[in-house]
């Protein structure tokens, strides 16, 4: 599948709407927040009092050689540094606290939101990009509160006082002091603006290279089979080039930005001294001020050559916020609103003028018709595309169907509790997942309620107890990534067991032995019966050997039942079921 790159505008300006929603993230902790914006108020307050006092250390005791006057200024400037200090350790501490918890909470909504999803909305999205959204995405929302927001806030509240502060001492030295503001402004705008789409490019890139790096690994095997791994190297150093010029490109303007804003504030200083210094030796300015208006000027340029960075970094979290807001305001979550939770069930399923569609239209199911009565086994067969899985998946609730209704003992399955359905429903799938933990854990899936001695019955019961014991720690052994270490007919009797654990009423078989060799099927198919004996079962099989003893079976082709009826009775009718099984029978000879 080739890769769609993701794209995104930057905007134009910071969208008020998601600071509003960002703000109702920071509600449970108002306390710190409020004592942070307490922080930023105060390291606006003390940043010109140092330059102040060094002005009245040398103009009113250096200069009149007032020694014990000068140790008591030293002695508060040496307070109030230590007090800058610790404000300022404050609120580098807080301003990342409120971050990190706050990017918890949000990471938590999006997963937990994420889990309640239609598997429709997973069929459409590459896994790559949801990871970017819960991983860098929202590492980049924390900068909104450490490096963004409060640090834009103090920075303007910063250069506001020490405005003040210089006009209130010379108001003809500060307009010579801002003279070269005009163009810092306008070098810092032009700067603002590049990296912003820089910024942009950067994060495009990022999110591009997770769903490229996790699709192709996860497929490896493909593209190792087809010979494949030149091409998809040309295209990873593609994007990987597009990734690396975007950074370089941000690089670049750092680069030229920071030495031109160092070049205005140092022609800036140079007019402060050169009129400065006409002024005291006019015995018009004293040496203090002249000074302390070189310090002014450091401290003033200093947030103003920061603001810009801080503006885009502020402006990226709010792109990613606008994202992870995006993705948590998806409408493609299961519908939960029901409130049946019966403790137990007899099994008995009714599908009536069931129609499904993937998308929009193109049914996939159409008008579709049947019962399993309690305690029946019904085996669904078909070509490929036929629409079997469709109908277990509509069972469960895995998709909603479009029209009709499906109930289990005469209730819609829309009026079961979510959690409840499910738990009295056992799937089986072709395609076993495993998790990179150990075999205990990818059967109880970490329930508690489960116990070991549930799991080793479950085990001898679909055969897989023998195999278990052999390896290493047994229910501790660690399967590794999707069951790595196991072989399929190993992966396959792990989800029989998982399945039966849980001792549902209802089993779904898909395609469970499809993988499975013909010794292994031969070995777990007794094992298969016993678990099926007394519960209603729904068989889909490929190799129609399986289900010969199924009470009922359903033919599909292309969404309809063509035809029902048991082994038998198909092949007396010589038709669609007939000319499948005469198609294995070939096979099977060749």
């Amino acid at each position: 599948m080739s890769l769609e790159k993701e794209k995104h505008s930057s905007g134009e300006i910071v969208d008020a709407q998601v600071l509003k929603r960002l703000y109702k993230q920071v509600k449970p902790y108002q306390l710190q927040f409020y004592f942070l914006i307490f922080l930023t108020i105060a390291l606006a307050i003390l940043a010109p009092t140092r330059p102040y006092f060094i002005q009245i250390a040398i103009d009113d005791y250096v200069a009149k050689g007032d020694g014990p006057g000068l140790l008591k200024i030293i002695y508060v400037l040496i307070g109030l540094m230590l007090l800058q200090a610790f404000v300022q350790w404050a609120h580098t501490f807080y301003s990342g606290w409120i971050g990190q918890v706050i990017i918890k909470d949000i990471r938590v909504n999006l997963y937990k939101h994420l889990l309640k999803l239609r598997l429709k909305f997973f069929d459409n999205t590459p896994i790559g990009r949801l990871v970017t959204r819960n991983v860098s995405d929202i590492e980049t929302l924390a900068d909104v509160f450490s490096e963004g927001l409060a640090a834009i806030i103090g920075d303007l509240l910063q250069l506001v006082t020490i405005l003040g502060v210089m006009f209130y001492i010379d108001w003809k030295l500060t307009l010579v002091s801002l003279c070269t503001l005009p163009l810092m402004i306008i070098s810092t705008y032009i700067f603002k603006e590049k990296i912003k789409v820089t910024f942009n490019d950067v994060r495009n890139a990022v999110s591009n290279l997770n769903s490229f790096l996790q699709e192709h690994i996860t497929g490896m095997n493909i593209v190792q089979i087809f010979n494949r791994e030149e091409r998809e190297f040309e295209k990873f150093k593609d994007i990987n080039r597009e990734h690396r010029t975007a950074h370089i490109r941000s690089v670049l303007y750092y680069s030229i930005y920071f030495p031109v804003a160092e070049i205005i504030q140092a022609i800036g200083i140079g007019l402060v001294v050169w009129y400065g210094a006409v002024g005291v030796l006019g015995m018009e300015l004293q040496v203090g001020i002249l000074i302390s208006f070189i310090m002014y000027l450091q401290l003033f340029f200093r947030p103003i050559r920061m603001i810009a960075d801080r503006f885009n970094t502020l402006q990226m979290g709010v792109v990613s916020s606008s994202r992870i807001f995006k993705l948590l305001e998806s409408d493609e979550h299961i519908a939960n609103e029901g409130d049946f939770k019966p403790k137990t069930v007899k099994g008995d399923i009714k599908l009536e003028h069931v129609w499904f569609a993937y998308n929009d239209e193109e049914y996939v199911l159409k008008d579709i018709n049947f019962e399993v009565e309690s305690g029946q086994t019904v085996a669904l067969v078909g070509a490929t595309g036929a629409g079997k899985s469709s109908i277990i998946n509509l069972i469960s609730r895995f998709y909603e169907i479009n029209k009709g209704r499906i109930t289990i003992d005469g209730n819609d399955i829309k009026d079961f509790e979510l959690g409840i359905l499910r738990k009295h429903i056992g799937v089986v799938l072709q395609d076993v997942f495993l998790f990179s933990d150990t075999i205990y854990y990818n059967i109880t899936l970490g329930n508690p309620s489960i116990t070991r001695e549930q799991v080793w019955d479950a085990a001898d019961q679909v055969g897989a107890k023998k195999f278990i014991e052999r390896l290493p720690g047994g229910l501790d052994y660690n399967v590794m990534e999707r069951g790595a270490t196991l072989s399929v007919g190993q992966r396959q009797l792990i989800s029989f067991v998982r399945a039966m654990v849980y001792n549902p009423e209802i089993i779904i078989l898909d395609e469970a032995t499809s993988s499975v060799d013909t010794e292994t099927e031969e070995l777990i198919q007794e094992s298969i019966d016993r678990m099926m004996k007394g519960r209603t079962s729904i068989v889909i099989a490929h190799r129609l050997s399986t289900i010969q003893k199924a009470d009922k079976i359903i033919v599909l082709h292309k969404g309809e039942i063509v035809e029902t009826g048991t082994h038998d009775s198909l092949l007396d009718l010589g038709g669609y079921y007939t000319q499948l099984h005469q198609m294995q029978l070939k096979t099977m000879a060749i």
